[in-house]
């Protein structure tokens, strides 16, 4: 399994690469695919709930071409994209095409210097896309150990403060390793992701829960949802086949009704499909946007 999410290193650049395969997926919760969906639940009516998409998983005709991609995803019925980058474009020029698309942009990944050293040319960016959030996607792994993830929590605090003063929220995404146990002093070593939630200002550092990685670390969403309600304002809608790959939205196990319910209990907003590495990534942008569209919430 590749890394994917737009995952950016300390350095700042998107780094992809292999996760641990030994992580035990957890229990197969029951299919549900469009099949089961009753006759009565039209494709073509709007979805019960925004329907985004992060542009990382259709990164590569981006590349060819960003202005008639993001015109084929409002067409495909996206109303709103998570940027994970600019390709070359300035934030105003980003803007105007997804203006001319007519597609919002609520939040961007963005890198560790982002939000240190350059952190007030990252909030004049995110202020000209009309971003209300800036996520953290990815940290290295010297943050990886209890005193780490008391420092990648230090430094979300801070840049957070920095964010919610200009009318920003600061956020952090998961993939599976934020929930391998960490050393310490406790019965029950916590998990980094505990830490997180643990060490972070809830006024100040939000989370996005990449629901397919932290099915892979072993670890339930539902569960996450109810005892931390509050926390989480954007989901990663990614789906899991029996045998752990990812797969188009809809062709899994994930039992995707009662996971966006659980999270829109818990104050999700924004819900963004996801496919690290899908071979046709428009193909996969459509089909996971018609199973969605058959979803009422």
């Amino acid at each position: 399994m590749r890394d994917g999410s737009a995952a950016r290193r300390l350095g700042g650049t998107i780094d992809r690469r292999d996760f641990l395969g030994s992580i035990a997926a957890g229990l197969l919760l029951p299919r549900l695919s469009p099949k089961a969906e009753p006759p009565s639940r039209r494709a073509a009516e709007p979805p019960t709930f925004p329907l985004g998409i992060q542009l990382y998983a259709v990164r590569d005709v981006i590349k060819t071409d960003l202005p008639g991609t993001l015109a084929a995803l409002a067409a495909m019925g996206y109303r709103e994209v998570e940027l994970a980058g600019l390709y070359g474009r300035t934030a105003a020029e980003f803007r105007a095409l997804l203006d001319a698309a007519g597609l919002k942009a609520p939040a961007g990944h963005v890198g560790v210097p982002a939000l240190t050293d350059e952190i007030e040319q990252t909030i004049a960016d995110a202020k000209a896309l009309g971003h209300r959030y800036l996520i953290l996607p990815w940290i290295g792994e010297e943050y990886r150990t209890v005193d780490g993830w008391r420092r990648a929590a230090e430094l979300l605090n801070r840049a957070g403060a920095r964010c919610r003063a200009v009318g920003l929220r600061l956020g952090y995404h998961n993939h599976d390793f934020e929930f391998l146990p960490v050393g310490g002093s406790e019965a029950a070593p916590p998990t980094g992701y505990d830490l997180l939630l643990r060490h972070t200002d809830p006024k100040l550092v939000m989370f996005e829960l990449d629901l397919f990685w932290i099915r892979k670390g072993g670890r339930d969403a539902l569960a996450y949802f109810a005892e931390h309600r509050g926390r989480f304002r954007a989901v990663h809608i990614k789906d899991m086949a029996a045998d752990g790959a990812m797969v188009d939205v809809g062709q899994g196990v994930m039992d995707w009704k009662a996971l966006l319910n659980a999270a829109r209990r818990a104050g999700v907003k924004h819900f963004f499909a996801e496919h690290d590495e899908a071979t046709d990534q428009l193909a996969f942008a459509r089909a996971s946007a018609d199973y969605l569209k058959t979803l009422r919430l």
